[in-house]
């Protein structure tokens, strides 16, 4: 006699609701996802999204500090590769690392460093602002047309009109759960459309030399972008600025939490991207001429990805902005020094190519270490036991341990073998 005997197995209806039930099925099974299949099969996907996936997400994502070797590791690569390149511009003149070739090299490496600001700020809170670039060709434009009125007078307008675009993108990507790119893509297109409203090159209307404050404009971004990159490293910052980064449901929205980092922003990129095409105009001894303004977009997003901002937004380094636009600017430096006439789509499509290489590395490097037994697919087995275990329910149950030997008293007298 075994308990799988046909005899000895209990049925539902049987008392199926009690624990002693060796084998269930239906509506009263012991097993949890049988009990939801049979209750409501519809609405199995969205349930085993939110029990699964989510918990999941804010393991990895959310609860595990990221690993900063890899960033160290880069920013070393990067600090040899900036003195690389100001040695070979200081061989081929040495003139251009002091002043006054230092200070258009500074006030250069501030529009840059500028705009890639706005670029990682933007790619960190989960919605790239495409539109940098061409926010910059037009405040350029607009302060070549407008700064004989003084700097003040000519630079407020334009960045009361680029924060009120960024409140205007921003408002709607949280209101309609549009993906960042494609609403500043729209913003791009129309910023242009104002850019091509000139029919010609605009002619500086004032002289406004920067120079003088070369070393605090740079100094002031530098500032910026050491304590952006700090700031970045702390959890809860990064776990609020990111919050409309995609993650399971990328259509699904992210609620009204999520509205203060996204519009901020874009409101502090669309600035960053003004004032550094208001110092390009006023640095530059020819006319602005009205283009399209791609070339800076891919500048800025390019130096942003090679400081080792992810280009997912999560992860980044510390001091990775502040050198990389140290050498994006002395490369642009070092090329009109020996007349190479690269162009800038050429020069910031090679800087996103590496910077894609650089964000797989930050990616995979830089992900904090799984938590013990989370991520992986649940198994109860012991590790010295049976590696074939499976914590599913057998269809049928038999016991392991073999029938005791009967005693040969039982066996024994004149009942044994004929009752």
């Amino acid at each position: 006699m075994a308990y799988d005997e046909t005899t000895y197995r209990r049925q539902p209806d049987d008392g199926a609701d009690e624990p002693t039930t060796y084998r269930m099925n239906g509506a009263g099974a012991t097993d949890y996802r049988n009990r939801r299949r049979d209750l409501d099969p519809d609405d199995e996907g969205d349930r085993r999204t939110d029990i699964t996936t989510e918990p999941l997400r804010r393991t990895y994502d959310d609860y595990g500090r990221d690993r900063l070797g890899i960033h160290i590791g880069w920013e070393i690569v990067l600090l040899l590769a900036v003195a690389a390149i100001a040695f070979l511009l200081y061989r081929l003149d040495p003139a251009s690392l002091k002043r006054p070739a230092l200070d258009a090299l500074l006030i250069s490496g501030t529009a840059i460093g500028l705009l890639t600001l706005g670029a990682g700020l933007s790619m960190r809170a989960g919605v790239p602002n495409l539109a940098v670039g061409s926010i910059a060709l037009a405040g350029a434009v607009h302060f070549a047309e407008n700064g004989d009125q003084g700097v003040v007078e000519a630079a407020w307008p334009a960045l009361a009109v680029a924060a009120a675009g960024g409140l205007a993108v921003g408002l709607m990507i949280i209101a309609l759960h549009l993906p960042g790119w494609a609403a500043s893509l729209a913003a791009m297109l129309g910023v242009i459309v104002w850019i091509h409203l000139r029919v010609g090159p605009v002619a500086l209307q004032d002289r406004y030399d920067p120079s003088n404050h070369a070393f605090y404009l740079f100094g002031g971004f530098a500032l910026l972008a050491v304590i952006g990159g700090a700031l970045g490293t702390v959890q809860p910052i990064r776990r609020t600025l990111g919050r409309m980064r995609p993650h399971g449901d990328p259509a699904r929205r992210r609620g009204a939490v999520a509205a203060l980092p996204v519009i901020g922003s874009l409101i502090l990129s669309s600035a960053f991207a003004v004032t550094a095409g208001m110092l390009m105009a006023a640095q530059s001894s020819r006319p602005i001429v009205p283009n399209t303004g791609l070339e800076w977009t891919g500048i800025a997003f390019g130096t942003a990805l090679l400081a080792g901002t992810s280009a997912f937004g999560r992860r980044g380094g510390v001091f990775g902005t502040l050198l990389a636009v140290a050498g994006m600017a002395m490369f642009l430096d070092y090329t009109t020094h020996r007349d190479l006439r690269i162009s800038l789509y050429a020069i910031g499509a090679c800087a996103i190519g590496g910077g894609l290489i650089v964000t797989r590395l930050v990616e995979t490097f830089g992900k904090p270490p799984a938590a013990d037994g989370v991520g992986d697919d649940w198994n109860a087995a012991p590790a010295s036991g049976n590696p074939n275990w499976n914590p599913d329910l057998p269809d049928s149950w038999a016991p392991t341990v073999p029938n005791p030997a009967r005693s040969d008293r039982w066996d024994d007298g004149p009942w044994a073998g004929t009752r």
